[in-house]
């Protein structure tokens, strides 16, 4: 007998040299593989809102994965285009004031191939457009030898200087999404969601612990064998040393799951997000409102010189 209650005191001690990350990865495996009789339940409540958070960190990473886009210039830049260094050397409405000047073919292809002023042109989808229908009005332009201009050629470079303003527009989104979006997402995920997933974590800390503590305490206090009636009785009863040590680990673990739920309620109920969308569209808008109104200024010209040209040739026709 005196052995064994030797070895129960061996135990004590050894449970009480334990490192807490020890015991509470020495509980995590004993439930991992089923081991564990007892397991502390988290609240209800608690667990519906570890559901909302998880779902809103998805969101935040899925939309994010998407709308990063915007800070990555050639986002919308066609995979396929060649453009040289001299290409982007100079922005359209410089190129077309160059031109403008130019007496001859030469001093035209000049123009065309100026030495960069800045740094190279942007690589979105618009400013490709506008320089690709720049240097398509221009060969039309060198190539024709009738009276007046080539109605297609002028169309073409009128439609270039619309394009780039487009694409600076399309540019003063992506700032504008970047600062007012972008940033205010990013800042939630990896701030806000990430305070809530380090609190979750103190509360599973803290579970382990005082579940690991009730199994150390229940295995060094209960008695082996069969228990006579008055072994049924004490079957249960702790020291008051292992009812403290319990009733810590238990004030500690309700400390921490209350601290979680604030977290958490103050991430579900920030409208930071919402209000980081609505500059999203507003940005948005503001791009598609600008590209409407460059595109609705152009329209009308197009079309005048359309009808010119289709006159101009039913006259030519009529004198035949």
């Amino acid at each position: 007998m005196d052995t064994f209650k030797g070895f129960q005191k061996g135990l004590a001690s050894l449970g009480g040299q334990i490192t807490p990350f020890a015991s509470r990865t020495f509980q995590y495996t004993k439930e991992q593989l089923g081991q564990a009789e007892d397991k502390t339940q988290l609240p209800p409540d608690y667990i519906d809102l570890e559901k909302r958070v998880d779902a809103l960190k998805a969101v935040h990473q899925k939309m994010l994965a998407v709308t990063s886009q915007y800070s990555h210039e050639p986002y919308d830049y066609p995979p396929n285009i060649k453009e040289t260094f001299s290409d982007l050397g100079r922005t359209v409405s410089e190129k077309v004031t160059l031109l403008s000047s130019a007496s001859s073919p030469a001093e035209a292809q000049a123009a065309l191939t100026a030495p960069p002023t800045a740094k190279p042109q942007p690589k979105t989808f618009p400013h490709a457009i506008a320089r690709a229908s720049l240097a398509s009005s221009q060969t039309l332009h060198q190539q024709h030898t009738g009276a007046g201009e080539d109605p297609l050629a002028t169309a073409l470079e009128k439609y270039a200087l619309a394009m780039e303003r487009v694409g600076e527009a399309r540019l003063a989104q992506d700032a504008q999404i970047q600062s007012r979006f972008l940033a205010g997402w990013t800042t939630t995920l990896n701030t806000n969601l990430l305070f809530a997933t380090r609190a979750r974590k103190n509360v599973e800390k803290a579970r382990l612990t005082l579940d690991a503590v009730k199994a150390r305490v229940k295995g060094t206090t209960w008695k082996l064998g069969a228990a006579g009636p008055h072994d049924a009785h004490q079957e249960h009863e702790l020291s008051p040393e292992a009812q403290e040590e319990i009733e810590k680990a238990e004030d500690e673990f309700v400390t921490q799951t209350e601290e979680a739920v604030g977290v958490m309620k103050n991430v579900l109920d920030t409208p930071e997000p919402l209000r980081n969308l609505a500059e999203l569209i507003a940005a948005q808008m503001e791009f598609h409102k600008k590209a409407h109104e460059i595109l609705s200024e152009l329209a009308p010209v197009i079309d005048g010189l359309q009808v010119e040209q289709e006159a101009s040739r039913a006259s030519a026709y009529s004198l035949q």
